[in-house]
């Protein structure tokens, strides 16, 4: 194996499941990330690997963790269900994956057991939350009025945020306040026991949480695999590399 190659962490991807169409198939179910998020490793120095929902992983993801050295948490169209956080459904909560919130969980929960880094994006960031026995804003409009966190389905959404000077959301993105791309409807409620929130955006929104007795375990509700001058997935490879 070569110097470089052995240098070259590998980061774990989240996958969901999802239906989708190709060829003359249609409506295939399938287990997809976007191919933002692998980019974005890519360019980072990093090796993506996708790891898909699995029930036996769920019940010990010690074998997943033991063949990568971070973890990303990834967005999602599905919402995570409420049960897990102890709340009956809102109108607008959307379908629920189980299986993906079984293995998502599971991974959180082993991978801050090891002090691994986790980075927890828009939907992984809710996971993250529950994990640390947090609760979930089901629809972010209700509370502030407007929908520009999600103004057209399909396209992300620009505003920015202000980040705690000093925080790890903060280094890792390079700058107090920051333009970001969002795109979701929920967020977070109660903030899990052990996090700090350490960005918001102007309607004060939570937009990151962290656990600042680790080195990193960090949740963004925004998308920076979608933006090219996003230093935070850079942030969380250097961690490994």
């Amino acid at each position: 194996m070569s110097e470089s190659a052995r240098r070259r962490p590998t980061i774990g991807v989240t996958a969901a499941t999802e239906s989708v169409s190709y060829g003359v198939w249609r409506e295939v179910p399938a287990f997809m990330s976007p191919a933002s998020y692998v980019h974005a490793v890519q360019r980072a120095g990093g090796r993506p690997v996708l790891l898909i929902p699995d029930p036996e992983d769920a019940e010990d993801p010690e074998g997943v963790l033991d063949v990568i050295d971070a973890l990303i948490v990834t967005g999602g169209a599905g919402d995570v269900n409420p049960a897990l956080y102890g709340e009956e459904p809102h109108p607008e909560t959307g379908p629920v994956q189980e299986e993906r919130d079984a293995y998502e969980l599971a991974l959180v929960r082993a991978a801050v057991e090891r002090r691994m880094p986790v980075l927890g994006v828009c939907r992984g960031m809710q996971i993250l939350n529950v994990v640390y026995g947090g609760g979930i804003e089901q629809h972010i409009p209700d509370v502030v009025g407007h929908e520009e966190h999600r103004h057209t389905p399909g396209t992300f959404a620009d505003h920015e945020v202000d980040l705690e000077p000093g925080s790890l959301a903060a280094r890792a993105v390079g700058a107090e306040r920051a333009p970001v791309k969002s795109h979701h409807h929920q967020g977070v409620k109660e903030v899990g026991a052990g996090l700090a929130v350490t960005a918001r955006a102007d309607d004060e929104t939570v937009e990151a949480i962290e656990d600042p007795s680790c080195p990193f375990v960090l949740g963004v509700l925004w998308h920076p695999e979608e933006d090219e001058k996003s230093q935070l997935i850079k942030a969380l490879v250097s961690e490994v590399k």
